[in-house]
């Protein structure tokens, strides 16, 4: 009687692997550090359509690194869920600027000169600008790719993702104080660096927080729906505010 056994991946196969998944990473670094100094120095009048495409070759890299659309939170079996948190997340967000508008001691907090111009760059900017430009590469890369590359559980990918989501923020963050109010008051005397430092120590705090909401709803989906109310909705609260 032949008895038939089952293939299973050697330690070559499995270091193979490995070592195609740190290149994956390396390189999706490189790529995402370009793309940061392109999209807000070099090349900012192609924000939109440049973020779009290189979300698309992370994508790419990331499958051809043997990573699969459930890892990048891509898969289609929990997407139902992922909208349906993604819908509280994003409600969640709207119920706490509601309430930071209507006191007083937070209400500053949205007061932007970024937001001033007419209604219809407001609307662009919340509708197309931040959900295609900003939200699509941001929730791809530090929710999606950079996690699934990391690997080695949850913890390691979301604190290494995160850190580099708070670095990604490093050149958006400079001219801060000019714009903001309450940056500008409270945080106008740190200087350049400590502005920086500050900008970099939110958004690690807040990436940790999105793939937390990637998580929980299983998909992409909901981190991207909490990123785009949080950005949009300020934008259009800062816009009334200014224009009011």
């Amino acid at each position: 009687m032949t008895t038939v056994l089952e293939a299973r991946p050697g330690p070559p196969v499995r270091a193979g692997r490995a070592v195609r998944r740190r290149l994956g990473l390396f390189s999706a670094i490189t790529i995402l550090a370009a793309s940061n100094v392109v999209s807000n120095r070099v090349w900012p009048e192609a924000y939109i359509p440049w973020n779009l495409t290189m979300a698309a070759i992370l994508l790419i890299l990331a499958r051809r690194c043997g990573l699969t659309w459930d890892d990048l939170g891509l898969g289609s079996a929990p997407l139902r869920r992922g909208l349906l948190l993604g819908g509280l997340a994003a409600g969640a967000v709207g119920l706490l600027y509601l309430v930071a508008v209507s006191l007083p001691a937070t209400r500053s907090a949205f007061l932007d000169s970024r937001a001033a111009g007419p209604l219809g760059t407001a609307l662009f900017a919340a509708l197309i600008r931040i959900p295609l430009g900003t939200v699509v590469l941001e929730e791809t890369a530090f929710r999606g790719v950079l996690p699934a590359l990391v690997g080695g559980g949850w913890w390691r990918g979301t604190l290494v993702s995160s850190g580099l989501f708070g670095l990604w923020h490093v050149l958006p963050s400079l001219g801060m104080s000019s714009a903001n109010a309450v940056v500008g008051e409270y945080m106008g005397g740190w200087g350049t660096v400590g502005q920086a430092a500050l900008a970099v120590l939110a958004t690690f705090a807040a990436g940790i927080l999105l793939c937390a909401w990637r998580r929980w709803g299983g998909h992409l989906v909901t981190p991207m729906l909490s990123h785009m109310a949080t950005n949009s909705l300020g934008v259009l609260i800062a816009w009334w505010m200014i224009s009011a």
